[in-house]
């Protein structure tokens, strides 16, 4: 069966200006492919364009050169208010600071977000977000505020809430990089079944032990592709 790509990118570079110097190239001739329903770990040093290949893949942001594919819809020529639309209807994104907001409990965070693409009937929005706050298993912290809430269940509402749009794509930017290590394994125990159920995770990580899980592994260096590897994981994902 041929595969089919979620995510497509065709010599792609990202430069940004600079005052008084030459642009800054944070992705240089960047082609991937990458496939729908995997665990996907960018990693590299600091600077290496991770989190820069994390924006152009969510619609984030634009390549100065190149194109950007992502479920089927070229993102390299869309204005900002269609890109805008575009993410709300296809990419949940994942903050490493939650970004939860704290005036609001965690149940209305997640149905605060259903505004966005207004796809879901108000009188189905708590029962859906109830539903996905038990699928992270934190359904009982629904009406307590984000800042009586453990970093990792901050980090379970922040998932949820980049669900609740039913995204093609869930992207993460080091959503661990402000947990333990046992908070972090939680996490991960998420990300997995979220994975087994048929999402698509892209997540940029320091992280080497949540990379080990991840169906493929996506290397940079200096803002370049060194490397596109797809690996085993005995106990991991499949």
């Amino acid at each position: 069966m041929k595969d089919t790509f979620l995510v497509e990118m065709q010599a792609v570079s990202k430069s940004y200006p600079r005052v008084g110097g030459e642009d800054f190239t944070a992705l240089r001739d960047i082609n991937l492919q990458l496939t729908a329903g995997q665990f996907i770990a960018v990693i590299g040093k600091s600077g290496s364009g991770k989190s820069t290949l994390l924006n152009l893949v969510s619609g984030l942001d634009q390549p100065t050169i190149g194109t950007v594919t992502v479920n089927s819809r070229p993102l390299h020529n869309l204005s900002e208010d269609a890109l805008a639309i575009w993410r709300g209807e296809h990419v949940g994104i994942v903050f490493q600071f939650f970004q939860l907001l704290p005036t609001l409990t965690v149940l209305e965070n997640l149905m605060i977000a259903m505004d966005f693409r207004n796809a879901i009937p108000h009188s189905q929005r708590r029962e859906h977000a109830l539903n996905l706050l038990d699928t992270v298993e934190i359904a009982d912290q629904a009406d307590k505020l984000p800042a009586t809430l453990s970093g990792g269940q901050q980090q379970r509402a922040a998932i949820a809430r980049a669900l609740v749009n039913d995204p093609a794509l869930l992207v993460a930017d080091e959503p661990t990089g402000n947990l333990d290590t046992t908070t972090s394994e939680a996490v991960l125990g998420v990300f997995e079944k979220l994975v087994a159920h048929g999402k698509t995770l892209l997540v940029v990580t320091h992280d080497d032990d949540l990379a080990k899980h991840a169906h493929t592994i996506v290397r940079l260096t200096d803002g370049e592709l060194t490397s596109v590897d797809s690996q085993a994981m005995p106990g991991g994902v499949r």
